[in-house]
């Protein structure tokens, strides 16, 4: 993705910042516990925080959270459900924190936004040494028939390469890295997988699609054209058609350390 391509997704989200806090799902709590193991304290910065869905389950795991986050509207939902939360404006560019001030930084669905080339340097200079950057991904599981389907049917726009477990493995091996020749600032990455899921309906899966970035800068009539096609599959399904259901999700984690 070119750079002007992933600044319009990565600035679509504020325009479905009510959508995106009613329908995104929170982390599994072991992959939050995971990526927080090699922490050598309890302070966290949730970096591009969105609306909180992770700030809150860090903070409901005791952490001591900070939330940075860019769009003004995301972070208006994140200060109204979390109040008691330190939360900043800010980027993964432009960290508004002193040198060596957290042990973790984590990024929930967030970190492929990121400039490493900037963003690298910059995180390295709020963690303190030994500190901990985590990304997690929250992934849909395709080894689950109807869900392989769903993908199929929904396209890129709504589950892309990041949003399935195996493809986000490859697609995520080097995102701590920058892309321009530099020097190492973090090492070598581990990965992994843990299930979860989420309670829903036709009605708000459709909704939790249409708050992807692929499908917010859509145009408004190949949007609803892709949701409609997304709801008369899930009306086809015996797993999605007669009320609520559970879809298998696995919250995927990259980890490496300061150097």
């Amino acid at each position: 993705m070119d750079p002007d391509t992933r600044h319009l997704h990565a600035s679509s989200f504020g325009t479905a910042a009510t959508a995106y806090a009613a329908h995104r799902p929170d982390y599994a709590h072991d992959a939050v516990r995971w990526a927080l193991r090699p922490a050598p304290g309890p302070r966290v910065l949730d970096l591009g925080a969105g609306t909180g869905k992770l700030t809150a389950t860090l903070a409901a795991m005791g952490a001591d959270v900070t939330a940075v986050e860019p769009d003004p509207e995301m972070l208006g939902e994140l200060r109204r459900e979390l109040p008691e939360i330190s939360a900043h404006r800010g980027s993964a560019e432009s960290i508004p924190l002193p040198d060596a001030s957290v042990d973790a930084v984590l990024a929930g669905n967030a970190m492929h936004w990121f400039d490493m080339a900037v963003a690298g340097p910059e995180i390295a200079r709020v963690l303190t040494p030994g500190g901990v950057l985590a990304g997690l991904w929250n992934t849909v599981d395709d080894d689950v028939d109807w869900v392989a389907d769903l993908a199929r049917v929904s396209g890129p726009a709504a589950i892309g390469p990041r949003d399935t477990p195996a493809s986000w493995r490859t697609e995520t091996a080097a995102l701590h890295l920058p892309t321009t020749p530099a020097p190492a600032r973090f090492g070598s990455p581990a990965q992994r997988g843990f299930p979860h899921g989420q309670r829903r309906t036709a009605d708000s899966l459709v909704a939790t699609l249409g708050t992807r970035a692929g499908m917010l800068v859509m145009p408004e009539d190949e949007r609803e054209s892709a949701l409609a096609r997304i709801r008369n599959y899930l009306a086809t399904r015996s797993e999605t058609s007669a009320g609520e259901f559970t879809l298998p999700m696995v919250t995927c984690v990259l980890r490496v350390r300061r150097l």
